[in-house]
């Protein structure tokens, strides 16, 4: 028996009416942004490995690295940064800058909005700029050189120099402590010294236990000076026990050195006077590693061991081949490499990918390497794997899109950024852990992901699309991705790209086929059915598929900047500079047995209206409309069966480069040139929210598939992921209007009790001076009714204790009500009494103190500065608010005085009326008699 259709009511229709109402996405709030990171200069991170220390233009910024949230910015002093470390306590960040001086910051434990200041400043530290620093295993000495060849030696805590070595040759180029400990030997070496090393490639040795009297500078010459390289060099480490010592330079070899050896009168080492004399450096080996080497450092703990015997010592180089090597000191071998070699097709990004710093963390195995193109690198050495890399600076950001590698089991875990570069970016949408991918020689301008969100596409001005597929799922390892196919064919750079938008046969992910539209005004289709959708590592170098095209259509008169797929991949629509859109229908039939696949467009419509080109198109996910965003500042919705124009949106103060659809098609988000990203209601046509994060053109937006998260980028190179926060908003306003209703019917309670003291501290706690205007007229309307109240200043003693009591910043925000009434005629008489009543009841200080309590208030809560400035900010309050009121005060004052003046005049014609009106005549009162008897 079939079952009965439930009824459709009125109030059905209603109910579901307001329910579409209010899921509109309103809402939305900055979850977080991904700015540049590191634009220059030195790079410090902690010993665990846990946050790091960068430059960011003129100011340091510490950020966690696990989570990428911006700890702290330290202020700086509008000079650029030459040199930074981290005491390996990680307490304090020394920083140096060009001026130059010698800042020194406390580090903050947990997350701090406002900036850090110094605790320490020398503001001359060098008369020259300061190039390398290094602290101390103790975290109490510092050691600084500069570009004019002197090294000082500061005591941290106490903030004074110990130490001035000068002589060296030129730029300091690297600086290491040598305070050795073996705990084999039983009385503890009193060895303190400091390894230097400057640009006329000699290597300096310092006693730091040695003490020069006055005019006695013997002391503070070096105890030994090595000559082994002939350029720069760049690395220096040495072993814990103190006997050998590294160092590797620019002229493409490591030395090691016999920092314990006997004196032989070795041709390699200077030895001086004084302690040292019997143990004389001794170059043992030269490693040639055929690069330029920025950095040298041995490896300690389970890497490796450091003994007393050369043969067991290992170290890695970083330089100029952007690759971190293994070393073993024995064989002059390579052990391994920590990165592969990138397919790099130009010298440009051949220099770009230079190791210029290399950081060792022996707590975490853990090597850092940071490079010329901004980018930093964490290696994990037992591994032997990149564990984490993050960008530094991602430049004009042109395009954005979510990937999924690991569905169904996560979805748009991953999202992936063209940027002014021909490398792609590819982030974790929960921390700054990224990936960059190589294989395009040119600027990438487009990007976009097909059916399920594993495999994407890029499109380049070299006038190749590229099709990327990630390695297989590895929950040990971070996401790595890899080109799996390339499609070559058009004649021009590739603007945009458009991937299918369902899956191939039942039960497959495969993506069946692409479309390309180009500078060349074609659009080109590709099958891609056969591409692979893993990547496959050990077949990296070898020959990548080449996709077939299966039809070329010359589309527009100029440059096509947009395409878009229908969701049900029956439609095509595709955006130019000719200000026009067209819209084409898609046959495809997929390859059977011997018969290929074949594929076609047939132009349906064309939609004109924009004054400008169309930078963006978008259909719809649920209806048949598509909409479009151009260069004359608005968004217009096509009707698809006659491709006229429903809508209009206009809002924007500049090209519209970016739309897409949420919510049911019910809304839609866009960005423009202006930097806004907005929201609009599709039926209402109106602008509902506007998100404000950008500085520049919005080029790339992309939504997540439960529309929850949008992610904007723009042109000033940051990203920012917009969380949905509607649902957060309506019940906090909720929460709100129900705490306003129970004061307000709290406050009517206690009126109708005469109990005025809670009354006026509820209307100044819920911020209404309607309500306190009404209730001090009451009180002036009924105060003679108490006798009781006669002698107080208000008219009740109740009142006259709220002013009397009044907290610091109720006082003031009441004084602030009385200047806003006292300028109105009908009100001036509410505010004079107050006024009158609170200069009676509270002293000058009272009031003074009162807004400087109210501007602490406010500075907590917002900047967090002294209490110095907060004074004076609350001084200059009052001083603002007496102003305004000395006016209309003088000016009721003056009406006052013309009342008066007026009243004595009705006064004097009163009594004239009745003493000498008649002259003296006398009065006939017979006519008094007469209107008597009348009035009887």
């Amino acid at each position: 028996m079939p079952r009965s259709q439930p009824k459709v009511t009125l109030d059905g229709i209603h109910r579901w009416q307001i329910q579409i109402e209010n899921s509109f996405l309103s809402s939305y709030k900055n979850k977080r942004s991904i700015g540049p990171l590191h634009t220059c200069g030195s790079v410090a991170v902690t010993g665990d490995g846990s946050r790091l220390v960068t430059c960011v233009a003129e100011e340091a910024v510490l950020t966690n690295i696990v989570t990428g949230e911006e700890i702290c910015r330290f202020a700086g002093d509008t000079q650029s940064i030459t040199s930074l470390c981290l005491t390996p306590s990680a307490s304090q960040l020394i920083v140096f800058t060009s001026t130059p001086s010698l800042r020194v910051y406390e580090i903050p434990t947990t997350a701090v909005k406002n900036k850090i200041h110094p605790v320490r400043v020398v503001a001359r530290a060098h008369d020259a700029p300061v190039h390398v620093c290094t602290i101390d295993p103790s975290s109490t000495y510092l050691a600084s050189g500069s570009a004019d060849g002197v090294v000082k030696v500061w005591d941290i805590k106490r903030g004074y120099i110990t130490h001035v070595f000068k002589g060296h040759g030129g730029i300091v180029s690297a600086l290491k402590f040598n305070f050795p400990q073996d705990p084999s030997v039983v009385v503890p070496q009193n060895i303190h010294q400091l390894i230097t090393a400057s640009v006329d490639t000699r290597i300096r040795i310092f006693d730091l236990t040695a003490t020069s009297s006055k005019g006695d500078q013997a002391a503070l010459r070096p105890i030994a000076i090595l000559e082994g390289h002939v350029s720069v060099p760049r690395g220096l480490d040495v072993t814990p026990d103190g006997k050998w010592l590294i160092s590797g330079g620019r002229d493409s070899v490591v030395l090691v050195w016999n920092l314990q050896a006997k004196s032989t009168g070795a041709k390699s080492a200077e030895a001086t006077k004084g302690k040292g004399k019997s143990n004389s450096p001794v170059l043992t080996q030269t490693i040639p590693v055929m690069e330029r080497v920025e950095a040298v450092g041995l490896l300690q703990a389970e890497d490796s061991v450091p003994s007393s015997s050369a043969s067991k010592l290992r170290f890695y180089t970083a330089g100029e081949k952007g690759i971190i090597r293994i070393w073993d000191v024995k064989d002059s071998s390579v052990l391994y490499s920590l990165s592969q070699v990138a397919d790099l097709q130009t010298e440009d990004q051949e220099e770009q990918r230079q190791i210029v710093e290399a950081i060792y963390l022996p707590l975490i195995s853990t090597i850092v390497s940071v490079h010329a193109d901004q980018n930093i690198l964490f290696y994990d050495l037992n591994t032997r794997n990149l564990h984490r890399q993050l960008i530094g600076f991602n430049d004009e950001i042109v395009d954005a899109v979510f990937l999924s590698p690991n569905a169904p089991k996560s979805v748009d875990s991953h999202i992936a950024f063209a940027t002014n570069s021909s490398l792609i970016r590819v982030y974790s949408t929960t921390g700054l852990d990224a990936r960059l991918l190589t294989g395009h020689t040119e600027i990438v301008l487009s990007l976009d992901h097909g059916a399920g969100g594993k495999l994407f596409a890029s499109g380049s001005k070299d006038r190749s699309v590229r099709l990327w597929a990630p390695t297989s799922p590895n929950d040990d390892l971070s996401t790595e991705w890899g080109c799996v196919a390339i499609c070559e064919g058009h004649a021009e750079s590739v603007g945009t790209v458009a991937m299918s938008r369902t899956s191939g046969e039942v039960g497959t992910t495969s993506v069946q086929f692409m479309f390309s539209g180009s500078q060349d005004r074609t659009i080109k289709m590709w099958y891609i059915g056969d591409v692979p959708l893993v990547f496959d590592a050990s077949q990296h170098g070898q020959s990548l598929m080449k996709c077939k095209s299966l039809t070329t259509h010359k589309a527009h008169e100029k440059d096509i900047n947009s395409l878009d797929v229908a969701p049900n991949d029956r439609l095509l629509a595709s955006g130019s500079q000719d200000r026009t859109t067209k819209v084409y229908e898609i046959n495809f039939s997929r390859a059977t047995g011997d018969r290929s696949a074949h594929g076609e467009i047939k132009l349906l419509g064309t939609c004109k209206g924009h004054k400008r080109g169309v930078w963006t198109v978008k259909f719809g996910r649920s209806e048949r409309v598509l909409a479009t965003g151009s260069g004359d500042k608005t968004v217009k919705l096509w009707n698809l069966e006659d491709f006229t124009c429903v809508k209009t949106f206009e809002g924007h103060t500049n090209s519209v480069l970016r739309v897409d659809f949420i919510n049911h098609d019910m809304q839609l988000v866009t960005s423009a040139s202006d930097g806004l990203v907005k929201m609009w209601n599709v039926r209402e046509e109106e602008c509902t929210a506007t998100m404000d994060n950008h500085e520049d053109k919005v080029w790339a937006l992309a939504v997540s598939t439960d529309e929850r998260v949008i992610v904007s980028a723009a042109a000033d190179s940051v990203v920012t992921f917009w969380q949905d926060c509607t649902e957060e908003q309506a019940q906090e306003n909720e929460a709100k209007r129900s705490e306003l209703v129970l004061r307000e019917q709290d406050f009517m309670n206690y009126l109708s009790l005469h109990d005025y003291r809670k009354a006026i501290q509820l209307a100044l706690a819920m911020q209404q001076p309607g309500r306190l205007l009404s209730l001090f007229k009451d009180i002036r309307a009924t105060s003679s009714e108490f006798a009781a109240d006669a002698s107080s200043v208000t008219g009740n003693d109740a009142v006259d204790e709220v002013l009397r009591t009044l907290g610091g910043s109720d006082l003031a925000r009441l004084l602030r009500y009385v200047r806003d009434w006292n300028p109105n005629a009908k009100t001036s008489g509410v505010a004079q009494g107050v006024l009158y009543a609170v200069m009676k009841l509270r002293s000058a200080d009272d009031v003074i103190a009162a807004f400087t309590d109210e501007a602490q208030e406010d500075i907590l809560q917002s900047s967090g500065q002294e209490g110095v400035k907060s004074t004076a900010s609350g001084n200059t309050a009052l001083k603002e608010l007496i102003d305004g009121m000395i006016p209309y005060t003088e000016r009721h004052l003056s009406r006052m005085d013309r009342l008066v003046q007026d009243s004595f005049v009705v006064d004097y014609i009163l009594s004239e009326m009745d003493d000498g009106m008649f002259d003296g005549q006398d009065i006939d009162t017979s006519t008094m008699d007469v209107d008597t008897e009348v009035s009887s």
